[in-house]
């Protein structure tokens, strides 16, 4: 068994080691953050792009929805004299927006459009409607219905919007269709 104490030497010799190592692992974590901060900028960037391109088929699906809605709502037995787009009213605070509005001399048709739709756009554009006489006080004596038309439009969502009293706008084949059948009675706001 040897007893005998490091020298000064042994001692200096382990200190420079661990001083190595401690400088390397330094490094390596600088590198570490480095990379992380760089990925970090990348899915950023990733999510802006998906955020533009989503907004860019909402648009489309607008642009395809617009020419169309005249035809789809003159079949549901809505006399269709305007259609505006890109709706915006601010008021008391609150604010806002249709994507498309339809209308007539009695009645007003709401749509939202989406790339693909979800339970919370619909939750969102029926707040909107609740609003919609307040913001827009033109249509206040016109009876205001809602529509969604969406690119992907799940089952359970458009089931959800049916429920709801909304027209439910999909594609089928190469046209635009209204989904709701004949028992289909709109919401009146």
């Amino acid at each position: 068994m040897n007893t005998s104490q490091p020298t000064y030497d042994d001692i200096l010799r382990l200190f420079q080691e661990t001083n190595l190592l401690m400088k390397e692992l330094f490094l390596s974590q600088k590198e570490t953050d480095r990379k992380f901060q760089e990925t970090s900028r990348e899915i950023k960037a990733v999510n802006e792009s998906i955020g533009r391109l989503g907004n860019r088929l909402g648009d489309f699906v607008e642009e395809m929805v617009r020419p169309a809605a005249v035809r789809l709502f003159r079949e549901q037995k809505i006399d269709v004299h305007e259609v505006h787009h890109g709706i915006e009213a601010s008021r008391g605070g609150e604010d806002i927006e249709i994507d498309l509005l339809v209308v007539n001399t009695t009645d007003v048709v709401a749509i939202e459009c989406k790339s693909m739709l979800s339970i919370d756009d619909v939750n969102q554009h029926l707040m909107t409607l609740d609003k919609l006489k307040k913001m827009l006080p033109t249509y206040a004596e016109k009876k205001v219905m809602g529509a969604v038309a969406a690119m992907v439009l799940p089952d359970n969502v458009a089931h959800y919007a049916y429920r709801k009293g909304l027209f439910v706008i999909s594609q089928s084949g190469d046209h635009l269709i209204i989904r709701n059948d004949a028992k289909f009675k709109p919401h009146i706001w």
